[in-house]
């Protein structure tokens, strides 16, 4: 057996980790052991899949448990983003910083503030890295080794339609999986490259608290880590091109969310363009313009998060005759299948919404239709997300605008989150549920729900959707109450009010008049 060649894609994993840290020490150890010695290679394998992120893994997974022969290939860490740099380390962050924030907020529900204890930035940053490792288990090496996978620790590249090398390896397959995932795009900015600046791979890694930190990007992952770092001491400056937060969202939802940045402290500038970074004296002075009105913030740390690029360099496509592009990936059918027969894509690499749900989801439909020749198609799947903010922004399905755009017509039932007893008990009635159905039926066709628990109450109607299930029946569910998911029950009773006609009331009062 051939030892791995350490090549640059691992050896920078390893940097990006805290030497020294038990934590860091043990995850190096589940997903990217530095002693892992690859196997020899199968004569020929039902399935390569290149990339371990969320998607890899999962086909990997799937397929092996199927009977089919698998080679995992990953050249960083397994997991991908999602357990290093991604979903794992965000949201334990999110958890200190909304606890800490609520310690803050104690006189609101026990009529007193005790002045709560000075927040210890390096321990927030420890308990991260501690359950990160812990949660790295599943991804482990080791377990994808007792699932049958032969897995591989290097650079992979197409060799030709039907190969792939890694660490002096060829991998023979009958068919392949690309899934190596997304990183983060670079602003072309004067002067950013020179800054050291922060992106999600890089900001997981601080141990000392950012004094000030400038935030480019108003999506998902800057509004997320603004607010945390904002609720944890910093003072954040948000500097978003775009003249609303979310710019796909609804705009009564991203008008919440940046009232609740500025809440927490934030300096929120909007249809802000950062010109340039100089350095001066380790302080770091940074041009913004707005409006043609140009102001300089000096801050101690940038992180940018303006987008994600997929990872298609190095993998040799033109080889496989996979055809891609820098910006969009890897081109897939509605099968998920490439230009190549006998080579798919998942996840990140080939999707326009980059979720690790999304990754999961379309891992699946490739386990069925590499393996199987089915025929699951990408335009079927029901895809819910969430930005994880306070308050919480979640959507499933259709938007207002898209009807609009598609000429059909629907009706909009809203439930402010202030007429739902439990978020007003909660002190957490700030945001509403809007369920968007299909004129004269009850055709769940889309909904946006702003509130704490937005995340886990868009599940109800995701499943509502992908089964059929009309409003009407949602208003039949008993909801436990009080509840904070009782707001969509009171959707589906605003909708029943819609269905009683004029005749139809006239009807019944005669009716009950005449019962007396």
């Amino acid at each position: 057996m051939k030892k791995p060649m350490h090549q640059a894609g691992r050896s920078k994993s390893r940097s990006a980790l805290l030497p020294n840290d038990a934590s860091d020490t043990e995850l190096l150890a589940n997903v990217c052991p530095p002693d892992w010695i690859n196997p020899q290679p199968a004569s020929s394998y039902n399935l390569v899949v290149v990339g371990a992120g969320t998607a890899g893994l999962v086909t990997a997974a799937g397929a092996a448990a199927l009977g089919a022969r698998v080679a995992l290939v990953e050249k960083n860490l397994l997991g991908g983003d999602c357990l290093n740099v991604g979903c794992v380390p965000s949201k334990s962050i999110l958890r200190s910083a909304r606890f800490y924030t609520d310690l803050q907020q104690a006189a609101r529900y026990a009529g007193s503030s005790p002045v709560p204890p000075d927040l210890d930035f390096a321990a927030v940053m420890e308990r991260m890295r501690r359950l990160r490792a812990r949660i790295s288990r599943h991804d482990s090496v080791r377990r994808f080794t007792a699932l049958g996978v032969d897995v591989f620790l290097g650079d992979a590249a197409f060799t030709d339609h039907r190969t792939v090398e890694v660490a002096g390896a060829t991998l023979r397959f009958r068919k392949a999986v690309i899934a190596t995932g997304s990183r983060p795009a670079r602003p072309s900015i004067e002067g950013l490259e020179a800054s050291d600046y922060l992106t999600n791979e890089t900001v997981f890694n601080l141990t000392e608290r950012p004094g000030r930190l400038l935030v480019i990007g108003g999506g998902a992952l800057g509004c997320e880590l603004a607010q945390a770092f904002a609720r944890l001491g910093c003072k954040v400056t948000i500097a978003n091109r775009e003249r609303y937060f979310l710019p796909g969202e609804e705009r009564d939802a991203a008008e919440i969310l940046a009232n609740a940045l500025r809440r927490d402290g934030i300096e929120v500038q909007l249809n802000t363009k950062v010109r340039s970074v100089t350095l001066e004296n380790g302080e770091k002075r940074v041009r913004l313009v707005n409006d043609h009105q140009e102001t300089t913030v000096t801050v101690d740390q940038i992180l940018a998060g303006v987008g994600r690029l997929p990872n298609v360099r190095g993998l040799n496509l033109e080889a496989a005759g996979v055809a891609y592009d820098p910006e969009h990936g890897v081109h897939v059918n509605d099968f998920m299948q490439t230009r190549n027969q006998h080579i798919y894509a998942a996840g990140d690499v080939a999707l326009a919404r980059k979720f690790t749900h999304m990754a999961d989801a379309t891992a699946r439909i490739v386990i069925q239709n590499a393996l199987f020749w089915g025929r699951k198609r990408l335009s079927a799947l029901t895809i819910p997300w969430c930005t994880y903010t306070d308050p919480e922004i979640a959507h499933v399905g259709i938007y207002v605008k898209d009807a609009r755009a598609q000429g059909f017509p629907l009706k909009t039932f809203t439930v402010p989150m202030s007429d739902v007893d439990r978020a007003v008990l909660d002190g957490e009635d700030e945001g509403f549920v809007k369920i968007h159905v299909r004129e004269a039926s009850d055709t769940i066709l889309g909904a946006t729900i702003v509130a704490r628990h937005a995340g886990e109450m868009i599940n109800e109607i995701s499943l509502a959707m992908v089964a059929g299930i009309g409003l009407k029946t949602v208003s039949q569910v008993i909801h436990s109450y009080p509840t904070q998911a009782e707001a969509l029950r009171k959707a589906g009773d605003a909708y029943n009010r819609t269905r009683l006609s004029p005749f139809l009331r006239a009807l019944s009062h005669r009716w009950l008049a005449w019962s007396r």
